[in-house]
């Protein structure tokens, strides 16, 4: 039982750092990420700015992996060259550094300090950046407490004879050492935490010196493996930054690792400590990976196009192109990205609806099935941004964020049931239409096409009220409702007029014509109901339509209530 408390108290140690790192990471990304990606954006005139913003970037979020990540978003999109992206993260590798530095110093006074400050900080306010704020400062506090909580939980470790018999058999198998801390920083994403592991078991004396150097070069070398394995399913183009990233670490920890003996005196002279051997290493490595290849940026970017060439995809309308989903930890972000493919998605069912009366019109069976492909796309669209938002939403959302949330859901399956009206419905009718060879009359054709058009419009507008959520629109297309409403009954007068007069054509298409105007005002109907939250909150909805009921004795109106 004392090796099992042991081994759970390392456990929960470890789980209590990582914990820690990711608070800092995603509080510092919430409540300045938007800001952060400015400074990306503006550091990236020049491989010495673009290094010097990454290092700044990172020593304030903590993490490569998060900015490796970033980059490769940027990348991917066009909005930064592949070399400004490798040296920007040149400079995200020291900067990961700096966290190690100051947190191998004895600060653990500080951390009852900073979980007080950040816990009164998070419970005191409402507003989101003061709670994020205070999530770094908690983030940090645990920090600190699970590195003396890892100090105390590794010393009965020493007197465990199975567990130093396991680290003597590592004590001259340094490949096998970096193959091991190289696996263990993939699977925990954070090179910080098993760098600051390793100090930690260097200075309890667990691991020797140069196996404690080993290990760190393992950190590094899986701490760029992690965003490259995670991008692996991204394009090309945003998979080439972590590549650069995760092939210069390799080819430094290939170059360091035969001269571990030279390199041990060295660190030893600058810090004789122990405990900071590992994090000193773990500076030195990424410098030298900078001052390697901060003048051959072209050269990698180069070699990775070489080994990542591009490949001709056919375009898929089905594919989202704004669902970024390294900004899903600020939900701000996440929602903008949300609100751009649904636009995205809202043109898409634009098209379907813009081509389907030209079905109508030219009884053009391919047109039909390029609705029904159309279709397809518009489903697969509305699962991923669906997807995109239950992800969201699995972070801390605030009223407004909460708010545009549900907006935003709301219209995409708005959307996506046009989509299905205009395929399973109106194509439906079409496909009658031409197999029956049936002909509207030259003026239910042009009814058709008006009141198509009118909806047409009313589907711009509703995109339009979407994105801007200005009120004046919205009532405009509350108004177009009622008058989409007596352009239905206008359309159904003519048509039965039309039939008193017996004209051939409106009788074999009868059921057709009305079917069309019904799906048609079933279309409008969905587009409608995105001006309804807007001005439910802006106080300009009634609560009912009806008329006050008379009274039952007087016959006058109740008064109202």
């Amino acid at each position: 039982m004392h090796g099992v408390e042991t081994v759970l108290n390392v456990v929960g140690s470890v789980a209590l750092l990582l914990w820690g790192v990711r608070m800092v990471r995603t509080g510092l990304t919430r409540a300045f990420g938007a800001a952060l990606r400015r400074a990306i954006a503006a550091c990236s005139r020049n491989r010495f700015t673009a290094f010097a913003g990454g290092l700044a970037i990172t020593g304030l979020l903590q993490s490569s992996t998060a900015t490796a990540l970033l980059l490769s978003s940027f990348a991917g999109r066009g909005l930064i060259p592949l070399s400004i992206a490798f040296a920007v993260m040149l400079g995200a590798d020291v900067g990961t550094t700096i966290a190690a530095q100051v947190l191998s110093f004895d600060l653990g006074w500080m951390s009852p300090l900073l979980i007080g400050v950040g816990v009164i900080g998070f419970l005191s306010t409402e507003h989101d950046k003061p709670r994020h704020v205070g999530r770094v400062a908690i983030g940090l506090g645990l920090m600190l407490l699970s590195l003396r909580l890892l100090a105390i939980a590794t010393q009965p470790l020493r007197e465990s004879p199975a567990f130093m018999a396991a680290l003597q058999g590592l004590q001259d198998e340094y490949v096998i050492a970096v193959v091991l801390a190289t696996l263990a920083t993939w699977f925990v994403h954070s090179s910080l935490s098993v760098v600051l592991l390793i100090m930690s078991f260097a200075g309890s004396g667990i691991v020797e010196p140069k196996l404690a150097l080993a290990l760190v070069i393992g950190a590094n070398v899986g701490g760029a493996l992690a965003p490259y394995v995670a991008q692996a399913g991204a394009d090309v183009a945003a998979r080439r930054v972590p590549l650069a990233n995760l092939v210069t670490r390799a080819l430094v920890g290939l170059a360091a690792l035969p001269f571990l003996g030279l390199l041990l005196p060295a660190l030893q002279w600058l810090d004789p400590s122990t405990t900071r051997l590992a994090v000193n290493f773990h500076t030195a490595f990424n410098i030298a990976a900078a001052l390697v290849f901060l003048p051959l940026i072209d050269v990698i970017a180069w070699a990775c196009r070489r080994l990542l060439p591009d490949r001709p995809v056919a375009d898929d309308p089905g594919r989202p192109r704004h669902l970024d989903p390294n900004v899903l930890d600020s939900p701000t972000e996440a929602l903008g990205c949300a609100l751009r493919e649904t636009l995205n998605l809202g043109d898409r069912v634009g098209d379907m609806l813009r081509q389907s009366i030209e079905v109508f019109e030219r009884n053009d069976p391919k047109a039909v099935k390029a609705i029904e492909s159309a279709d397809d796309a518009v489903d697969r669209l509305y699962e991923a941004i669906k997807l995109y938002l239950i992800q969201t939403s699995r972070t801390e959302l605030g009223e407004e964020d909460g708010r545009r949330y549900v907006e935003i859901l709301t219209f995409t399956t708005n959307l996506e049931h046009v989509g299905d009206i205009i395929d399973k419905n109106l194509m439906e009718l079409a496909a009658k239409k031409i197999r029956n060879r049936y002909t509207f009359s030259p003026e239910g054709m042009a009814e058709l096409r008006a009141f198509h058009a009118r909806v047409q419009e009313n589907l711009r507008l509703a995109l339009n009220v979407f994105t801007t959520r200005d009120i004046s629109l919205a009532r405009r297309l509350v108004a177009e409702k009622t008058a989409i409403r007596e352009a239905e009954a206008h359309a159904a007068d003519s048509h039965f007029a039309r039939l008193r007069e017996g004209r051939p054509e409106s009788i074999e298409t009868s059921s057709i014509h009305m079917d069309v105007i019904r799906d048609l005002k079933r279309i409008n109907g969905h587009l409608t109901t995105v001006a309804y939250p807007i001005l439910e909150v802006a106080g300009e909805l009634a609560e009912t339509r009806l008329r006050t009921a008379p009274d039952p004795v007087t016959g006058q109106p109740a008064p109202s209530t």
